[in-house]
């Protein structure tokens, strides 16, 4: 697969440098671009301190590293953030909305979130129709083992 091109604006010069570490994860790790302490129950957009341009016809996937809950007791709220590419400008920082389950605090540079790119799903079409095929039982209706 061919590389693409991601334009990578930066908070300040405290801000770590992305990179892709090929053979580790398909993901790249954001961090913190501040501390920020929470009470139990609050709400917050943690700042990461980047803004990018995607290469067109690409979107990024933004979710909480697998340590992140155990580490700070934060939960991403909107369960995975999407960002399209036309969410490129100056002021397009990226952001964390994070829900504290416990009195925490992250401290800036902590590694809290994630990001891969995709390229967007193909023009679809949409048909009104009547389903003919079994049901086959529902959401979560294959078990529990």
């Amino acid at each position: 697969m061919a590389s693409k091109k991601i334009t990578i604006q930066y908070l300040d010069d405290s801000i770590p440098r992305l990179e892709y570490i090929g053979g580790k994860s398909d993901w790249v790790d954001l961090s913190a671009a501040e501390t920020v302490t929470l009470r139990k129950g609050e709400f917050k957009l943690i700042h990461l301190g980047v803004a990018m341009k995607l290469p067109e016809g690409y979107e990024a996937h933004l979710a909480p590293r697998s340590s992140t809950f155990k580490n700070f007791k934060i939960l991403q709220t909107n369960s995975v953030g999407v960002v399209d590419s036309s969410y490129c400008g100056k002021g397009d920082w990226w952001k964390m909305p994070v829900y504290a389950t416990e009195d925490t605090t992250i401290e800036k540079g902590s590694r809290i979130a994630q990001f891969r790119i995709m390229e967007i799903q193909p023009t679809l079409e949409f048909e009104e129709g009547e389903l003919a095929d079994k049901d086959r039982g529902g959401f979560g209706s294959t078990g529990v083992k």
